[in-house]
């Protein structure tokens, strides 16, 4: 396909849940809504229509031990774009991935900067490690080099008292996520347990990773505040097998990781019809692989959302809320194509017919 060749999408374009055309054309890489006059070549592509998905939790360049080469996060990114994911949050990642911004044939990707995590509190390789009296200072310099997000590690396994518990004192957060408002950045935080989120909340941040310690306490705050989740249900689906491992050591964390694991899918239903804001997110990059995003949106149903919800969650919704365009006139051409409606059955959504990165079809 040349740079000159006009893109005719006919079908259902579902430009949102319920608004619905008959065709686009993509010209120059932009969606039109207006026929083109004399287009010398043309190629038509047919079928249900939805804006590229997001997953707004993966980590390129990033996988179990740490940093990746470059050719690994290029897979990655690949696996995401011939999946239909053509927006990534990256979650946090010690890798400099900026030159995939150069790259026309791979997903965009929105950065959190680097985890900032409280000294031997998290996965080894991954993130700052450093102590509250620093956290201000961390934040402010992830804010500058990410696009718009920092990512903390809200909780972890306390060695000393053998369980999952909060990383950062209350009046630490507080001034560290000011620091990152001031600056124009979002806050997010992995949390696994209870203890962290009430304080994290208060102290004004932004969405919360996992989630899977929502309570009927802490689910009004978040409702009552528009704090999102992001709960990557096809990570917190292997809490199980960490247990199995971890438990001749910490058997009380254990026990609390697999009580998490059997409430997950009620968790993210409850905070979803109290009014959270709920977003797909696989945590692909650490020990999970790419191009899961399918999957969570199945997750998601499971659990108890519309399959409508679920597919705005990584679609509509999701764009509006990483403020990135859909559908909508002049926007870059970003979509997938599916053979039948995703909204009457996600799992279509496992099978893109075709996908279209910024005008081209690559997939």
């Amino acid at each position: 396909m040349s740079d000159h060749t006009v893109l005719h999408v006919k079908g259902r374009v579902l430009v949102g849940p319920e608004e619905v055309r008959d065709e686009l054309w993509v010209i120059g890489g932009r969606i039109s809504y207006d026929r083109p006059a004399g287009a010398a070549e043309v190629r038509t592509v047919e079928g249900w229509v939805l804006p590229g998905l997001v997953d707004a939790h993966c980590h390129v360049g990033l996988d179990r031990h740490g940093a990746v080469p470059a050719e690994t996060a290029e897979k990655q990114a690949l696996t995401d774009r011939d999946a239909g994911a053509l927006l990534l949050r990256d979650a946090g990642s010690p890798s400099d991935t900026r030159w995939i911004d150069d790259r026309e044939d791979l997903p965009r990707i929105v950065r959190a900067g680097r985890h900032i995590a409280r000294t031997r509190r998290y996965i080894r390789n991954y993130a700052w490690e450093i102590e509250p009296e620093d956290l201000v200072a961390y934040v402010a310099q992830e804010a500058r080099r990410g696009d718009g997000w920092v990512k903390l590690v809200g909780d972890w396994i306390d060695r000393d008292l053998g369980d999952l518990a909060a990383c950062w004192p209350r009046g630490a957060v507080e001034a560290a996520i000011a620091e990152a408002h001031r600056l124009g950045a979002r806050v997010t935080a992995h949390c696994f347990a209870e203890d962290s989120l009430r304080d994290l909340v208060e102290a004004g941040i932004d969405c919360v990773e996992h989630a899977t310690g929502l309570t009927d306490d802490t689910i009004p705050l978040f409702a009552e505040r528009g704090v999102a989740i992001v709960p990557t249900l096809v990570n917190t689906a292997t809490f199980p097998g960490l247990a199995d491992g971890g438990e001749a050591k910490f058997p009380r964390w254990a026990a609390h990781m697999r009580r998490l694991h059997a409430r997950r899918h009620d968790t993210v239903r409850d905070a979803y019809d109290a009014g959270v804001p709920v977003y797909v997110g696989t945590d692909a990059g650490g020990t999970l692989p790419h191009g899961l995003a399918a999957a969570e949106v199945a997750e998601l149903v499971t659990a108890g959302l519309p399959p409508v919800a679920a597919v705005a969650a990584t679609t509509w919704a999701a764009r509006e809320w990483l403020g990135r365009p859909g559908l909508t006139e002049g926007a870059p051409a970003d979509l997938v194509v599916y053979e039948a409606d995703p909204r009457a059955d996600v799992r279509v959504l496992a099978a893109p017919r075709r996908v279209v990165l910024r005008g081209r079809v690559v997939g």
